[in-house]
């Protein structure tokens, strides 16, 4: 297990490497111009462009200027926000834990949902049970989520004004006051991935409690909570660690869009506005953090295999 780990950690580095030579090229053969929209009506003056651009090392051929890059980003350097002058790894490490509590809210959220159902549904199949189960999981995959943080806005913010929304409380204000703030961002992110695990612990489910074992705990008399909880659900949890890990990327991609939507600042919210003013800094440093927690995520689960099904071992 542990060679498995280190070498694991070690393809981490080409991956980021690729990464960032990949988010590297596209900046720089993107349409737009960062120094024209920095200086925005001092751009007419062709002379103060360019100085601006020999200021920010934008003058060099693009493959310098990554060479450059790099040199600075081993030192732990992700350099200095065009527009605002602060470091990015500041404003990253401002950002990221807003992020982080948002996406692991929302996996919560999503187990809930879905274990719960999963079970229901495969234990009581082809029932009333089941055929609810099937319509919630339709109806949670139909609904895209700016769509969904929009409804859920509209009813429990502005008509019955339960609950904020926007922005993201302080938990020095209390806990119950911090988690009123992150209900509904939690259950816009974290609906579709319910619908989707619920789907596979269902069909995972149906899989384990066909096996032969199952029929022999049946038999001896065992009761059926145990079988289901101890025996069947261990097993099936092997396949929905496995997605849930992997959709924790999608996750991370969904933040985007329900930061936007709650105005929550998070490093979603910092990546789009990076975007719309070309700061290039912050784009690559908020696309390496985002690819960063993808990886040791994927890690993460590779090494809960073993914890759940003592059987997985890696050479």
């Amino acid at each position: 297990m542990l060679t498995y780990i280190l070498r694991r950690l070690i393809l981490i580095v080409p991956v980021l490497l690729g990464i960032t030579f990949i988010v590297f090229a596209l900046l720089a053969f993107a349409p737009g111009d960062a120094i024209s929209l920095m200086l925005g009506t001092e751009a007419a003056n062709p002379e103060l462009i360019e100085r601006r651009r020999a200021e920010l090392g934008l003058d060099k051929p693009w493959l310098q200027q990554y060479v450059d890059y790099m040199g600075r980003l081993l030192q732990g350097d992700l350099g200095r926000s065009f527009t605002y002058g602060t470091p990015v790894a500041t404003m990253v490490g401002e950002r990221l834990p807003n992020t982080l509590v948002l996406t692991v809210a929302s996996m919560l959220v999503a187990l809930a949902i879905a274990l719960p159902l999963g079970i229901i549904s495969a234990v009581k199949r082809n029932t009333v049970w089941d055929y609810s189960a099937m319509f919630v999981s339709i109806a949670g995959v139909s609904m895209p989520n700016f769509w969904l943080g929009l409804l859920l806005i509209i009813t429990f913010g502005l008509e019955l004004r339960w609950l904020p929304i926007r922005g993201l409380g302080d938990i020095s204000d209390g806990l119950w006051q911090y988690l009123r703030h992150l209900l509904l961002p939690a259950v816009t992110l974290g609906t579709s991935l319910a619908a989707i695990l619920m789907r596979l612990t269902r069909n995972s489910m149906l899989d384990v409690l066909g096996e032969d074992y199952i029929r022999t705990a049946h038999a001896k008399g065992m009761a059926r909570t145990p079988i289901i909880v101890k025996h069947a659900l261990r097993n099936a949890l092997v396949p929905v660690v496995t997605t849930a890990g992997v959709q924790f990327g999608a996750l991370l991609g969904g933040a985007v869009i329900v930061e936007t939507i709650f105005s929550l600042p998070g490093l979603g919210l910092l990546a789009i506005t990076a975007i719309r003013g070309r700061d290039i800094p912050v784009i690559q440093g908020s696309v390496l953090v985002f690819a960063l927690c993808f990886v040791l995520v994927t890690l993460l689960v590779d090494i809960m295999y073993a914890v759940i099904n003592p059987r997985v071992r890696y050479a």
